[in-house]
């Protein structure tokens, strides 16, 4: 169960979804409370499971991966089994950036990244349309990014 959040919590929360590489002394500062206290609560919003992780924006062109897909993955079977073992499988696979179990017409909503086309062909032929209960697949290349934001919407947390 999280405890109930206030407004030190959620602009420390809103200051390292912006920046995690802040100091504690300048989130506390920001916070406008002392550096202890304030990290007294990022290990409880650690703790909490409120914040999961940190990790880097890395530029994706600039490393050579120039390809982004998302896949709209449907199953021949729901049942609780081949879903789970269609998840398991995802894990494995380091060009599947993302997956979501969605609703409507497809079971799975996948963000697959890859140096260029060709790297994302022989994935989709010889991986993920070789498992077992995939049924149909439908790609959408991404053309370009206009808004990629981390985490939720701080601003709209009700305190």
């Amino acid at each position: 169960m999280i405890g109930k959040l206030d407004k030190i919590d959620l602009s420390i929360l809103k200051d390292l979804q912006d920046d995690g590489r802040l100091t504690n002394v300048e989130l506390a500062k920001r916070a406008g409370i002392s550096a202890p206290p304030c990290l007294r609560r990022v290990k409880n919003l650690e703790e909490q499971n409120i914040i999961l992780s940190y990790h880097a924006n890395l530029n994706a062109p600039a490393l050579g991966f120039g390809v982004a897909i998302f896949a709209e993955v449907a199953l021949s079977s729901q049942n609780d089994a081949d879903l789970r073992a269609f998840e398991e499988q995802v894990q494995k696979w380091p060009m599947v950036r993302e997956c979501y179990m969605v609703t409507g017409g497809s079971d799975f909503l996948l963000k697959i990244v890859a140096k260029d086309f060709d790297a994302y062909q022989s994935f989709l032929s010889k991986e993920l349309s070789t498992m077992p209960k995939v049924a149909q697949i439908k790609t959408r290349m991404v053309i370009r990014s206009s808004k990629k934001l981390p985490g939720v919407p701080i601003e709209q947390v009700q305190i």
